[in-house]
């Protein structure tokens, strides 16, 4: 059966380390749009180019070249048990394209996990990141704006998979262990449902 789940948290929840050990433990592929941007332009191939040309204009790459990009990562061999999403979707309309995408699929979401974290605590963790990394631009505010931004951006989705009986919320904050521990003692009865269920997750 397969397993698809989206991570969402704000920067600094440690979104990524999570996404490589539940990937690993769940054994499906983490899939991650700033991964599959990078290798598409590295690559050089249309959907990398037209996306580069956003980039190099610091504009936001256009959701349909963003879509397009996830659509065919998740038509890959390696996705077809499943997958678990970090960074995408971001938007009510990559929202509706993910839905239609599992629909051809014939797959259903199981899960979306937010990692919740206090924004002074992650605050605190990037300004130390960024002071071990030597990252002069990663300052207070502009970690506060981050933080504004996911929120803004962010808040919508967690409220449509809430309403469809999918969201999960899990404390962030805390050992590398521990938090996984946590993610999948919460993923565990969504991962063990009876076969049957439907897109909108279990009703009450």
């Amino acid at each position: 059966m397969s397993k698809c789940i989206i991570l969402l948290g704000p920067p600094g929840a440690g979104k990524g380390t999570q996404a490589a050990r539940l990937a690993e433990q769940l054994n499906i592929p983490a899939v991650s749009t700033g991964d599959i941007f990078r290798a598409n332009v590295a690559e050089r191939t249309e959907l990398g180019q037209r996306a580069q040309r956003y980039m190099d204009a610091g504009e936001y790459v256009p959701d349909e070249v963003t879509n397009a990009m996830v659509a065919d990562r998740l038509a890959q061999p390696d996705a077809a048990e499943g997958f678990l999403l970090d960074g995408y979707p971001r938007t009510g309309v990559q929202v509706a394209e993910l839905d239609r995408m599992l629909t051809e699929a014939g797959k259903n979401l199981d899960a979306v996990v937010e990692l919740t974290a206090g924004t002074d605590e992650v605050i605190a963790r990037l300004l130390g990141r960024a002071a071990e990394q030597g990252r002069s631009d990663d300052t207070e505010d502009v970690i506060r704006r981050r933080m504004q931004v996911y929120a803004e951006q962010t808040a919508p989705l967690t409220s449509v998979y809430e309403e469809r009986g999918l969201l999960v919320q899990v404390d962030g904050l805390g050992a590398v262990d521990e938090v996984t521990e946590r993610i999948l003692a919460a993923l565990n009865p969504r991962l063990h449902h009876a076969p049957g269920h439907d897109a909108a997750g279990p009703r009450e």
